[in-house]
């Protein structure tokens, strides 16, 4: 296939030495003439159409790739980015509802704390584990040149003895 070019003359531009020339206003300016069209008959024509299609079409697929991929890749990205606050936001649940249950057991003991502190809390415990009231006590005071002096009358802890009880 062959391409024919037409020459068309474009008149230069040259600097003006003399005045203009006045031009009458009632002239036609004449187009430049240009080459004659005209349809050629037979298969090459529909042939260079295709290559040309072909070619444009060849031309779009790495665009067009290019956008699925960036769709896929940005859809992918939201689903691992949506799934990801989710799996923090059961994690911030699950631990407001143990925090909720480590302050309900904090003030569960606080509770059991102040109870405890009470003399006749105490007594029991004491009791409860075993232990006998202790006797009187006695003291020791050193004095300032060394000697020590007893004070009161120390008596060894002796176990209450049990009651019988009526039956």
């Amino acid at each position: 296939m062959t391409r024919a070019t037409a020459r068309v003359a474009v008149p230069r531009a040259t600097p003006r030495t003399t005045a203009p020339r006045p031009t009458p206003r009632t002239s036609a300016r004449t187009a430049p003439s240009r080459p004659e069209l005209r349809l050629v008959p037979g298969t090459a024509a529909a042939g260079a159409r295709r290559h040309v299609r072909a070619a444009v079409a060849h031309r779009r697929a790495p665009f067009v790739l290019l956008v699925v991929a960036l769709l896929v890749g940005t859809t992918l990205g939201l689903l691992v980015l949506n799934t990801a606050i989710a799996v923090d936001s059961l994690k911030a649940t699950a631990l407001k509802a143990a925090n909720t249950q480590r302050a309900q057991e904090v003030q569960r003991l606080e509770q059991q704390v102040v109870t405890a502190g009470t003399p006749e809390q105490v007594v029991r415990s004491a009791t409860a584990a075993g232990m006998i009231p202790a006797g009187s006590a006695g003291y020791l005071v050193i004095g300032p040149d060394g000697k020590s002096t007893l004070r009161g009358i120390p008596a060894p802890a002796t176990r209450p003895t049990a009651t019988p009880s009526g039956g």
